[in-house]
């Protein structure tokens, strides 16, 4: 398996499948259309932020996207990780902390010395970032009325 960034014909496939990634990580609760995936990707893409994507014998298995932010209360610049996700087919082989190790290790070759992620309460992927040394930094709520 490798772990790279992706071609342009790869990265046409990462967006067509992003609607179901974010429904993924949202619990089910957002089922984005294509046209709002690509309102979100492009202007992070065009900002310099990327994807690397495992892929193994021309089969793309899943991919993190990357790239960097910056904190609204003290504008300090970090790492930021945009996306994580594995294909159905290929969850529980490791490949997600293949793709967090690889990630975390182009954040910190790109010179930052943080990296942040959010992530919907009750996603499986929380107990994968406390194991990479991720802590609760601010917690959104919400109050149905």
């Amino acid at each position: 398996m490798d772990i790279r960034k992706p071609n342009d014909f790869e990265l046409k496939r990462i967006l067509s499948l992003s609607p179901q990634a974010v429904f993924d990580g949202t619990l089910g609760e957002v089922r984005p259309t294509k046209e709002k995936i690509e309102q979100l990707i492009e202007p992070l893409l065009k900002k310099g932020n990327y994807y690397l994507i495992a892929i193994e014998n021309d089969t793309l298995m899943g991919w993190i996207l990357i790239g960097t932010s910056k904190d609204q209360f003290t504008d300090k610049i970090y790492g930021f990780i945009y996306e994580l996700f594995v294909l159905e087919e290929f969850r529980g082989k490791g490949i997600s902390k293949m793709l967090m190790r690889t990630g975390i290790d182009y954040l910190k070759q790109d010179g930052y010395s943080e990296v942040r992620l959010s992530a919907f309460a009750g996603n499986q992927a929380i107990k994968l970032y406390e194991k990479f040394g991720f802590n609760i930094r601010t917690i959104t709520m919400s109050l149905p009325i």
